[in-house]
């Protein structure tokens, strides 16, 4: 959900640095080999760190997503700065990468600025194509009829989840802390959010992607994405003009129904003409780059309407799920997944600033206080979610909350567009980023365990 901010087209947008237009830093030929020189740089650190966080992770039994994460944040703003990005705070003097290229070439301080912001503007980009592929390769190893089966299960945990710590995060905040009405509220919405893109790596990983209860996160997540663009619509026009654009609501709505809906349908007729077109061409690639053609096609045409592309990649995905050549298709995008995943994952990591997490600054005090209560309603309620499904006795509903936890790259761009509005003060800010990482860090290792005790239990009775 990194492009969240691309749904306003004024205002917020202008300031937030979320969304990544490549060609806003447009540089100059002279500069265009150290900005290719520092990409290349950027992304031996971020291969390393993921290579050694993942096996690490791998050998205390953990998912090796959560080591990406970790190796993110210890190569990130938050450590080594070997990878930082301009909308951390960070500036070119701050990047281990940049400070290497200007020993090397004796950069200006002119190009060493141009540089070090295209350079970043490139890794961002490479991180979105990134989680386009992870989608787009989770929608392949989905089974929608099996999403079918769970679509109103998986409706009513994605509307508990965006509910239930909305209305419980935004009272209590008013309440407890006597925060205004406009900031509550912003900071209940970003406790809506679930990073689809962790959770269905997680399950992917656990094994757990095609079971009902991966079927149910997966389904609700998607729909939990839906909601989050929806909310953070509300919140943001709240935050500029104090009242609701109810036509720009209803407008997300119907497309975002409809683009599911119809892409879904359309498929049933796409498929026999994409196998038909595979088995005709003659080069390599002849099946991958048709699969990538229309999983692009189908994230630009989400993003064009002003939803996420992720969306678009996920849809595409389930549509080539039911082609005859799916289990080839599936190994062939493995590779390209193994290439431009880890960028994602190492790439939210390192945007992550654990200084908020410093006690001794006063404004970090404040938010850490807040930060907790907002960690416990983040929690609660997901974790609820999974006691919201209805018609299965045996199902693991703990797994099923747990799985809708993270809020990831999701809840940093609502900090990201409530800190360019001003609503937020830095307090709030602070305890929404805190939020955030404790989330992201914590469903991995909670989710193979709520797995873990359910295969417990099973082997119990079977005994």
């Amino acid at each position: 959900m990194t492009h969240l901010a691309s749904l306003f087209d004024s205002g917020l947008t202008s300031d937030i640095v979320f969304s990544s237009p490549l060609l806003a830093t447009a540089p100059s030929s002279e500069n265009a080999p150290m900005i290719l020189a520092g990409v290349l740089l950027s992304l031996v650190f971020i291969y390393l760190a993921s290579k050694l966080g993942g096996e690490l992770s791998k050998l205390v039994d953990l998912p090796p997503v959560l080591g990406e994460l970790v190796a993110g944040v210890i190569v990130g703003v938050s450590a080594l700065h070997l990878l930082v990005f301009p909308e951390t705070g960070a500036v070119a003097s701050d990047s281990v990468v940049i400070t290497i290229l200007q020993k090397i070439a004796g950069l200006n301080p002119e190009s060493i600025g141009k540089v070090f912001a295209s350079e970043s503007e490139v890794i961002s980009v490479l991180a979105e194509l990134g989680v386009i592929i992870l989608l787009f390769e989770i929608g392949l190893e989905s089974d929608l009829r099996e999403l079918q089966k769970v679509g109103s299960r998986a409706a009513i945990v994605a509307v508990v989840g965006v509910v239930a710590p909305f209305v419980a995060g935004t009272v209590g905040l008013m309440l407890i802390f006597g925060m205004p009405t406009i900031p509550a509220v912003f900071a209940g919405a970003a406790l809506t959010a679930t990073s689809i893109g962790i959770t269905s790596k997680v399950l992917s990983e656990l094994g757990q992607l095609k079971s009902t209860e991966g079927q149910i996160i997966v389904g609700a997540a998607v729909i939990d994405d839906i909601l989050g663009i929806i909310v953070l619509a509300v919140v943001a026009s709240l935050a500029k003009t104090g009242e609701v654009d109810i036509l720009n609501l209803v407008y997300l709505i119907i497309s975002a129904t409809a683009f599911l809906l119809g892409s879904i349908f359309l498929g049933k007729f796409f498929n026999q003409s994409f196998v038909a077109i595979a088995e005709k061409l003659q080069t390599r690639g002849k099946l991958v780059i048709p699969a990538l053609i229309f999983a692009f096609s189908m994230a630009f045409l989400a993003n064009a309407i002003h939803l996420e592309a992720i969306l678009g990649a996920f849809a595409a995905g389930l549509v080539l799920d039911e082609t005859d050549k799916r289990r080839e298709l599936d190994q062939q995008v493995i590779p390209i997944a193994d290439i431009l995943v880890p960028i994602f994952f190492v790439s939210v990591g390192a945007r992550v600033d654990l200084s908020v997490l410093n006690p001794t600054s006063a404004d970090n005090r404040q938010g850490l206080v807040i930060a907790a209560f907002l960690i416990v309603v983040a929690i609660i309620g997901k974790v609820i979610t999974g006691w919201a499904v209805f018609g299965q006795e045996k199902i693991n509903r703990l797994a099923i909350g747990i799985g809708m936890i993270p809020r990831g790259e999701v809840g940093l761009v609502f900090a990201g567009i409530g800190a360019a509005s001003g609503v937020l003060d830095k307090p709030l800010q602070a305890a929404i980023i805190i939020m955030v990482i404790l989330t992201t860090f914590v469903a991995p290792p909670l989710l193979r365990f709520a797995f873990k005790q359910e295969a417990g239990k099973v082997a119990e009775n079977q005994i």
